[in-house]
């Protein structure tokens, strides 16, 4: 139930925010729409925790702007390394183990590295991810396990 009411929740405020409109009539079809929305995943049997990690929420809080703050440093480094040649660019494929306890964290951990600039993930097979890095910097950045621990304080249960 949980799941349905975050879902149902999270939809509205997406479409407040997307249509931009506040007149009672449109914000009443916008409702309407979310609950045949929620209706037809609950009638489709696919609400689960996955859905929407309503456990997930207060965690992410902390870990979205962390993350965030990761992407717009690695975006000024790549940046840099374009508009200055003499800076060098070592691409790299490296393995870093991906310590969460779930596949969902697991792919968690494997987008955040592939948002962050400088960094792709090509490949996650039994708890490893293939990476490949466009600088040695980014290569030692992920090889430290920082955001690898990071991920799993925000997705892991307690």
């Amino acid at each position: 139930m949980r799941q349905s009411i975050g879902l149902g929740l999270t939809l509205l405020a997406l479409w407040l925010g997307l249509s931009g409109h506040t007149e009672p009539m449109l914000v009443g079809f916008g409702i309407l729409s979310c609950i045949i929305v929620v209706a037809v995943v609950l009638r489709m049997d696919v609400a689960d925790r996955e859905l929407f990690p309503f456990h997930l929420t207060l965690r992410a809080l902390v870990y979205l702007p962390w993350l965030l703050w990761e992407i717009v440093k690695s975006n000024m480094d790549v940046c840099r390394r374009i508009l200055d040649p003499r800076l060098p660019i070592a691409p790299r494929i490296l393995r870093v183990r991906a310590g969460q306890h779930d596949e969902f964290g697991r792919v968690i951990y494997a987008n955040s590295i592939t948002l962050t600039p400088g960094t792709i993930s090509t490949r996650l097979h039994e708890g490893e991810i293939t990476v490949h890095a466009l600088t040695r910097e980014a290569a030692d950045g992920l090889s430290d396990g920082r955001m690898n621990r990071r991920v799993s304080a925000a997705v892991d249960p307690r």
